[in-house]
């Protein structure tokens, strides 16, 4: 069985069968993260939503550390790869079968720009991810605002989405209740809220407007949840 573990803001560690994956991981700069670099020994995939620093986070050290596969798209493939970095790349709508299972590219409304020193780099159209692994499919929305496109994830009949809920860059916490709505998952752990001042939402305040919707599930950093 699939088990997802929080790291805090929007980073999760996933394992399942042949995954042992980091979404997101920003750790080392992350006030809340449950976990350090140096903490992450065997892991095979690395899945990026976009460019920011805030989820491209230790992706450079941890891939070079564990020689993890970084997922993501063509733009930030490239940057990471001119790193060292090993990169499958792909795009929005795009799904490919993994050894673990297959993954799927969702649109996600966001920015995507890469700091890179003094420079602002291109990073491509940011994304959230549908990855299949055990027979069970976990949604992880990325940065985004609520958009229409989600309906579309009715038909994947998700087990588990990942939705931010913090508000000013990202969805609050009714756009994220619309978002429920529209996927119909099983259940839902909410992200991306708490860790700056400008995201602060209360966790419990969404799962009592999602109600009977889907089954929520509010993890504090280093807790874990069976998909």
């Amino acid at each position: 069985m699939a088990k997802v573990t929080y790291l805090g803001h929007a980073a999760f560690y996933i394992e399942g069968k042949g995954l042992k994956a980091l979404v997101d991981p920003f750790l080392s700069g992350n006030p809340n993260s449950a976990w350090k670099p140096s903490d992450i020994k065997e892991l095979n995939f690395i899945f990026i939503t976009h460019g920011h620093d805030d989820h491209l986070g230790d992706t450079v050290q941890i891939a070079k550390e564990t020689q993890a596969t970084v997922v993501t798209n063509a733009e930030i493939s490239g940057f990471l790869s001119s790193k060292g970095v090993k990169c499958h790349a792909m795009h929005i709508g795009g799904r490919y079968a993994f050894p673990f299972g297959r993954v799927k590219l969702t649109p996600a409304w966001h920015g995507s720009g890469i700091t890179d020193g003094d420079k602002m780099l291109y990073g491509g159209t940011p994304c959230g991810f549908v990855i299949e692994v055990d027979g069970k499919k976990v949604y992880h929305a990325g940065d985004t605002g609520l958009t229409v496109e989600m309906k579309l994830l009715e038909a994947e009949n998700i087990d588990l989405a990942i939705l931010p809920i913090g508000g000013n860059y990202v969805m609050d916490i009714d756009d994220a209740v619309r978002a429920v709505e529209l996927i119909q998952p099983k259940k839902v752990i909410p992200m991306h809220y708490g860790t700056f001042p400008v995201i602060e939402a209360d966790p419990a305040e969404f799962k009592s407007k999602v109600g009977s919707l889907a089954e929520v599930v509010i993890l504090e950093p280093g807790q874990s949840c069976e998909v």
